[in-house]
């Protein structure tokens, strides 16, 4: 596995946080495998400023060099989202959206204005907003904690949040599989990516809603 994924840090480069992230990933791929991948997913859902579409692209060029099967690259990945995503919601459940505010605001990394879009999504959304969250950038994180303070029931939480990261990890794994040493270049494309995904499922969403009317 050594070769492998050192391999795969002498296929990026140096410099900026892209590169950074990336060789970060490397390492702890090369270290402990796909674990490896869902903690750097997992830690993900806590920062947001870390990138998933470029951990999830290179887990998937992992995969494609024998560091992990995809198999494992999907699950390791879709388990540390769900983990990261079920300690902002035990966090939020627990202290509330006002304090966690304020604990954010003193915080360089994240912002209140990022938590603030993902109370907008809840309210907007409702419960479908915790599945389709988990596929728009910064929302994916915050929209753990207007669930945790709405005291969702764990179980849903735990569904949708599963559901909505196995469709977007599974995308950006796939792609990092298939493009190989161009995995990188699927960065540049995942803000139109989550609106062909999202547009695709709302569709099937209304598509579903009008065959349960007709169907009445």
């Amino acid at each position: 596995m050594a070769a492998v994924t050192s391999s795969l840090a002498a296929d990026t480069t140096s410099g900026g946080l892209f590169d950074t992230v990336a060789d970060w990933a490397v390492d702890l791929m090369d270290a402990i495998g796909g674990p490896g991948a869902g903690i750097a997913i997992g830690i993900e859902n806590l920062f947001p400023p870390i990138p998933s579409e470029v951990i999830l692209p290179l887990a998937g060029f992992a995969a494609a060099r024998g560091s992990m099967s995809l198999v494992e690259a999907i699950a390791w990945t879709t388990l540390g989202s769900l983990v990261g995503a079920l300690v902002l919601y035990g966090i939020s459940r627990a202290i509330g959206m006002e304090r966690l505010s304020r604990i954010v605001d003193r915080m360089p990394i994240v912002s209140v204005e990022d938590l603030q879009k993902g109370e907008q999504w809840f309210q907007r959304h409702g419960t479908k907003a915790v599945f389709l969250g988990r596929m728009v950038p910064l929302v994916r994180s915050a929209i753990s904690v207007p669930a945790g303070v709405a005291r969702m029931p764990i179980w849903v939480f735990v569904l949708y949040t599963t559901l909505g990261s196995l469709i977007w990890n599974s995308i950006f794994i796939l792609a990092g599989y298939f493009l190989g040493e161009n995995w990188s270049v699927v960065e540049n494309y995942a803000g139109v990516l989550q609106y062909v995904v999202i547009g695709v499922l709302v569709g099937l969403a209304g598509w579903y809603a009008v065959k349960k009317v007709a169907a009445r």
